[in-house]
């Protein structure tokens, strides 16, 4: 864990060091804010740099990109903060690309196996998109690979980078708050992992849709309307009788610290929060296609559903509820 979360930090911090980090593969302009930056661990040997670049920039077509290498450093300027404990000499190994897109396209991210293997073995894209939404990102493409097999938690660290890089600050206490939701999620999901009625797909359009109606209410909503909206999704998404109370408790905690990261004072959420619930939900139309059946809805849904077919039998037409 200690390994995944130096790579996490060390490209976050990288981003907002300053440009004397920045060493330019293709030539690019330093001031192109839509240029994509390629962010590389410092412990990465030198062919394994060569074929991180060479995985994650396929999609550039030869385009330009700019490269950023992230040190252990780093990791101690922007994660010790935290309550980690790394060290000038810790060691940094995932890599990520980000490319800065339209507005209103949302986040979308794209695990890229190397060498033609997947060696990103814990982190999954849904979980990468919902922390990306934490820390304040918005409408960008996200790759991530890694040379080595690893947990993959160091990549987010150079996504943060890559973005703030790209022009975008970020604020710590919402990265802070996506370090805790990432590896929260990941630790549910692994707890539960072959569990009949769970996938990771329902967790985070849980967590994306509590995010959604939580912009709703804005930032002065407080810790019990969190709390309703939070168990709220996790029954409407069919994890209610599925993950622990502890579970709950911790996803509960989660949304709590990210409202008070301040992410949702960004105009943008609530509008990232609803695309990414519908990327999730595209993305696992066998999961969530079953949930609207009368086969799975849960008691309460079918007497409402009688109750209306009841008054509709006695007044002959639609009933509206408000």
């Amino acid at each position: 864990m200690k390994k995944i979360l130096t790579t996490l930090v060390a490209i976050l911090s990288s981003g907002i060091l300053g440009l004397s980090a920045i060493t330019n593969t293709k030539t690019a302009k330093a001031d192109d804010n839509d240029t994509p930056v390629v962010t590389l661990g410092t412990s990465l040997t030198a062919s394994q740099k060569q074929g991180t670049i060479d995985t994650l920039t396929q999609s550039l077509n030869g385009a330009n990109y700019t490269t950023i290498t992230i040190t252990g450093s780093d990791l101690v300027k922007y994660l010790n903060p935290s309550g980690y404990d790394f060290t000038d000499n810790s060691g940094v190994w995932s890599s990520a690309m980000v490319q800065k897109n339209s507005s209103g396209s949302g986040i979308n991210v794209h695990i890229l196996p190397y060498n033609g293997h997947n060696n990103i073995t814990t982190i999954t894209a849904n979980q990468y998109k919902n922390a990306a939404l934490t820390a304040g990102i918005s409408d960008a493409d996200i790759y991530v690979t890694s040379a080595t097999p690893i947990d993959g938690s160091g990549a987010l660290a150079g996504v943060y980078a890559a973005y703030t890089k790209n022009g975008d600050s970020l604020n710590q206490k919402q990265i802070n708050a996506a370090q805790t939701e990432m590896n929260t999620l990941s630790k549910i999901t692994s707890q539960n992992k072959g569990k009949d009625g769970y996938s990771d797909a329902q967790l985070n359009n849980a967590v994306a849709g509590a995010k959604k109606e939580m912009a709703k209410q804005g930032q002065n909503i407080s810790d019990s309307q969190v709390r309703d909206i939070v168990n709220n999704q996790i029954n409407i998404n069919h994890l209610g009788d599925t993950i622990t109370n502890n579970q709950k408790e911790q996803i509960i905690n989660v949304l709590i610290k990210v409202k008070n990261s301040g992410a949702l004072k960004d105009k943008n959420f609530q509008q990232q929060a609803s695309q990414l619930t519908d990327q999730i939900q595209s993305g696992a139309k066998n999961i969530f296609s079953k949930f609207n059946t009368p086969e799975t809805r849960n008691w309460f849904q079918k007497l409402i559903d009688s109750i209306v077919s009841w008054f509709r039998g006695i007044f002959g037409g639609a009933i509206i509820l408000n």
